[in-house]
């Protein structure tokens, strides 16, 4: 081929960042820009659509310079995103009409309690695969309608777009409306099993079907970037001519990333949250446990893989919130020496139910708490309290996973910027009672981007050979007494029951 490299635009919750792969998977280059978080009212949370794409507009030039890297040396490149987060365009100007609601937001509540009752969650889940929770798009689109004024009689005459994240970068660098089917599984308006938007839903949502972009697989060619100029405008730039060649959802992402590709093999990526998927094959599973079943990736013509998703809110957002607001550490990277300070928590339990609790228990009711305070906690416990909260919100999920498929896992991969902290991984392992393993590429959900892409493109033949690339770079096994493991799980879903009934109805 013409292009020696894969190039992958990760655009996620508190940054957008552009990473340069070479035909071995591994890192060239990188680039990365962080963007604002704006909080309206309490249980609000914003993203400012335009702020964004000026920041993906940095990080791919910088990327690509630091690779010595131009246009006509890129095979592809792929998009993954930070999902469900909604934003609506003018389809003339390209000016988003509100700033986008983001995936963490909880303003679709009051209307998600008359879903339930007017048509049914259950009827929701049977065609989609979802609950009746704020987490998803499609309620974040009706409030948009609802609130933006003239919205509504804009959409029904085709003046505005809808798309999640990949769909906006998409348009901006191609002029095309599309998404991909993992991040249309998310949008609670997709049938699982059509793959196609639900033509009853939507007229149950009053949704017009004309504002929705057109869902195609996660690896195949979109388009072709006219530069970085946005919407198709023409001008040459560093993208101009690349074919723009893969999307799939930041988890989905990472599932590709690690070459979860069998039934069975499951991955967790700690970020701003955390999320656990297991690879369920060619054939959608229904949770009884609280789990999502959601679409894993879709390959070309090939049927699509599926996945179950346990979806933890937060996670790497919580280590934030100690720098940030508490101000006990002064980067994210010093919560690990502050921890081992100490030699446990001090019976100090940290819920961080800041938006209500996601999988598996799916209550916006429910805020935040730390339990078990004394005059014995110092910050050190806190520290540990909050590393120690990433760990047992994934033994719920997996706890449900476990009790929702025929096999347990045996072995959990895991990627992402909180994967650095060894404490923690440690602590996984030991709450889990199984090994976990860490690659030798943690950024995971970038490479799965780039893997789909190249795969569209033909710069790599086929699963198999990604697979053969994959490298592990450390692993953990537990060693803490079952006992004491029983006893701490006790004390946290005491500390889970206290999060709950907080937020009464206006």
């Amino acid at each position: 081929m013409a292009g020696q490299f894969v190039a992958a635009i990760d655009q996620g919750t508190t940054s957008s960042r552009c990473i340069v792969f070479d035909a071995e998977g591994g890192i060239v280059s990188m680039a990365q820009r962080e963007h604002r978080q704006i909080f309206p009212r309490p249980g609000w949370v914003e993203h400012d659509a335009e702020e964004i794409w000026a920041a993906v507009a940095q990080v791919v030039p910088e990327a690509l310079a630091e690779a010595g890297v131009g246009a006509d040396r890129l095979a592809a490149i792929g998009i993954t995103n930070q999902r469900e987060t909604t934003v609506v365009w003018d389809r003339a100007t390209g000016r988003p009409v509100h700033h986008a609601i983001v995936w963490q937001d909880t303003r679709t509540a009051p209307l998600l309690r008359r879903l339930d009752t007017e048509y049914g969650e259950q009827r929701f889940r049977e065609r989609t695969g979802l609950p009746l929770a704020t987490y998803f798009s499609g309620p974040k689109l009706r409030w948009l309608l609802d609130n933006v004024d003239g919205l509504h009689d804009r959409a029904g005459r085709g003046e505005v777009l809808f798309g999640t994240m990949d769909s906006w970068l998409i348009w901006k660098l191609t002029g095309r409306h599309v998404t991909d089917v993992t991040n249309a599984s998310r949008t609670l308006l997709m049938d699982l099993r059509t793959l196609d938007w639900d033509p009853e839903i939507l007229d149950v949502l009053g949704i017009p079907a004309g504002m929705l972009p057109e869902i195609r697989s996660s690896a195949e060619v979109f388009g072709t970037a006219d530069g970085l100029s946005g919407g198709g405008s023409g001008g040459a730039g560093p993208l101009a001519g690349v074919p723009v060649a893969s999307a799939l959802g930041d988890q989905q992402a990472a599932l590709f990333g690690q070459t979860c590709f069998r039934p069975g093999e499951a991955k967790c990526t700690y970020g701003t949250g955390s999320f656990l998927l297991l690879n369920t094959g060619e054939s959608p599973v229904t949770s009884r446990h609280g789990l999502l079943s959601t679409v894993g990736y879709r390959i070309g013509n090939q049927p699509a893989t599926y996945a179950l998703e346990g979806a933890i809110a937060v996670t790497g957002s919580l280590v934030q919130w100690l720098r940030d607001n508490l101000g006990l550490i002064a980067s994210a990277s010093e919560i690990e020496q502050l921890a081992r300070t100490v030699e446990d928590n001090g019976g100090c339990y940290v819920v961080p139910a800041f938006s209500g609790l996601f999988a598996p228990h799916w209550r916006s009711d429910a805020r935040g708490v730390i339990a078990g305070l004394t005059g014995y906690v110092t910050k050190g416990h806190l520290a540990r309290a909050v590393l120690e909260a990433s760990a047992w919100q994934t033994r719920e999920v997996v706890d449900a996973m476990n009790a929702d498929s025929d096999v347990a896992l045996r072995r959990l991969r895991v990627d992402g910027g909180m994967t650095a902290n060894n404490l923690l991984m440690q602590f996984l392992a030991d709450v889990l009672d199984v090994p976990v393993v860490r690659p030798k590429v943690s950024e995971t959900t970038c490479l799965g981007a780039a893997y789909a892409a190249g795969l569209a493109v033909g710069f790599w033949p086929d699963l198999e050979t990604l697979r053969a690339q994959w490298r592990q770079d450390a692993d953990w096994a537990p060693a803490m007494d079952p006992a004491h493991r029983d006893r701490e799980l006790r004390n946290w879903h005491k500390a889970v029951a206290r999060t709950l009934d907080w937020v009464e109805d206006e």
